[in-house]
């Protein structure tokens, strides 16, 4: 009898341990820092950087902000100063079209592609400075199931154009600096992509290199999920390469630069009749096409959400049943 009630016992705290080890890692949410919406211009609370991507304002002393209008959502500029306003040029006004946006500062041009059988969104980006390149946090907080969806993200803090990130929430290893900010330096053998102050993308390998190396060379965002995708102009994956367990077709985000400053935000579709979804070949080979330099796989599956103008623009879906935004942790933007 009593080996009977240690073994139920044993059982019960196995059991009760299993599930404080699942909710701690796939639900409890805790904060290790809040910051500021990019919005505010402001740095966040306990960290010092000098190299800062949170310009609120253009150089013209103009702020984009977002405002509803029924169901309908656009950007328009504000002045601080009703008299500045008045002798601003046209030059100074923005080109907004469906599918484009462009001032003196960003300009944007989305296109819409079908590659073996999957829909594909490319937006090419171009910016002055790279202070319009910039990343965001659910809920600005840094933490840990911390999440909310990429369109929620991109309105609270002014961005034209987003893509998801690299969900670093749900995982406890992975550089993460964002913004010029070194939030966690614990490596997860990751291939890593460096955004530099210069607008330049890296990919290293996060076992050769350290998350303070990485800040102190430059690295203003750092993103931890890869694999690489275009090295130098080369497919940097073969056939057989893919993200942990994930299913060879799948919804994909990347991210690619052309040249430092001119970028390619890309997010596919898949799981759907509509699109059926790429591997991380199908993906690299794709973008061999467009001619970029360098190429990063971010999160995909049902995380892949691209938003311009606080419009969805493609279908994310996790299961393929039904189109909806997954909460993710964090997103790239591109906006003021």
């Amino acid at each position: 009898m009593k080996k009977k009630m240690f073994y139920l016992l044993d059982c019960f705290i196995i059991l009760a341990v299993s599930v404080f080890v699942l909710l701690d890692t796939f639900v409890i949410a805790r904060t290790y820092e809040v910051t500021a919406s990019h919005e505010s211009g402001a740095e966040t609370s306990e960290s010092d950087s000098s190299t800062s991507a949170g310009n609120n304002e253009s150089d013209t002393g103009y702020h984009f902000s977002s405002h509803q209008n029924g169901s309908d959502s656009e950007y328009t500029q504000e002045s601080d100063d009703i008299s500045e306003d008045a002798s601003k040029t046209e030059s100074s006004q923005p080109l907004i079209g469906e599918n484009s946006y462009a001032d003196e500062n960003i300009q944007i041009e989305i296109k819409e592609y079908d590659y073996n059988g999957t829909v594909i969104y490319v937006a090419d980006v171009q910016v002055s400075d790279l202070s319009y390149l910039y990343s965001c946090f659910a809920d600005n907080i840094y933490g840990k199931n911390v999440t909310d969806t990429t369109s929620e993200m991109a309105e609270e803090n002014n961005a034209i154009l987003a893509i998801n990130g690299d969900y670093y929430g749900a995982r406890n290893s992975g550089y993460v600096i964002r913004n010029g900010v070194l939030y966690r330096s614990t490596s997860s053998s990751n291939e890593a992509l460096a955004i530099m102050s210069d607008g330049s993308f890296e990919i290293v390998s996060e076992d050769s290199v350290s998350a303070e190396e990485l800040y102190e060379s430059g690295a203003v965002q750092v993103y931890s999920f890869g694999p690489g995708l275009i090295v130098n102009g080369e497919i940097a994956v073969d056939e057989n390469d893919e993200v942990g367990k994930a299913k060879a077709s799948n919804p994909r985000t990347a991210i690619c630069e052309i040249e430092p400053l001119h970028y390619l935000f890309v997010v596919s579709d898949g799981r759907t009749d509509e699109s059926e979804g790429l591997s991380l070949y199908e993906l690299a080979e794709f973008l061999e096409s467009l001619n970029v330099e360098t190429a990063y796989n971010l999160d995909g599956g049902g995380s892949s959400t691209m938003v311009f103008m606080n419009e969805v623009i493609n279908n994310p879906t996790t299961t393929g049943r039904s189109i909806s935004e997954r909460s993710v942790s964090d997103a790239v933007c591109i906006g003021y």
